[in-house]
């Protein structure tokens, strides 16, 4: 089960005693604010990449500035489904709108997206050695559930 440290110091502590260990830290972020199977592949490949495995999760107010009339669901509800999720270790907010500053703080050692980011544009790609795109599962949106419920799309 995971944990949920939005103290960025004491995540970094953290993460640096697991690296003491000889642990690779892998990290995403998002809003992930319907969790779906589209989620659950994506991160279970992330982790495939290393030993620990953080999200940096956008915070309401984040998710509101990127997405209008999102987020669905509150950012303390996300962070519980995620940390349910056997793959994942670390939960953790941020207030702006790309994670820059907390990986510029964490400096993990993988860095991963979605396929629809090409890894010399995923935010951070700069300061992190490895960064990597994984594959993206069609048809597996947060925007197409919303869709669908709204009744915008058809099913």
């Amino acid at each position: 089960m995971g944990k949920i440290i939005n103290d960025w110091n004491e995540l970094k502590e953290t993460l640096d005693a697991e690296r003491a260990q000889g642990r690779k830290v892998v990290f995403t972020n998002g809003c992930f604010d319907i969790v779906h199977a589209g989620h659950v592949r994506y991160l279970r490949e992330a982790k495939k990449l290393g030993d620990v495995l953080v999200i940096g999760l956008n915070s309401d107010a984040s998710v509101l500035r990127i997405k209008p009339g999102r987020p669905v669901v509150p950012e303390a509800q996300r962070a519980e489904v995620l940390t349910a999720l056997d793959m994942v270790d670390f939960i953790t907010l941020f207030d702006e709108d790309t994670p820059y500053e907390l990986l510029k703080n964490l400096r993990p050692d993988v860095l991963v997206k979605g396929g629809d980011w090409k890894p010399e544009d995923i935010v951070g790609s700069d300061i992190v050695p490895v960064t990597k795109s994984l594959p993206y599962f069609e048809g597996m949106s947060t925007t197409e559930i919303i869709e669908k419920i709204r009744g915008l799309k058809d099913v």
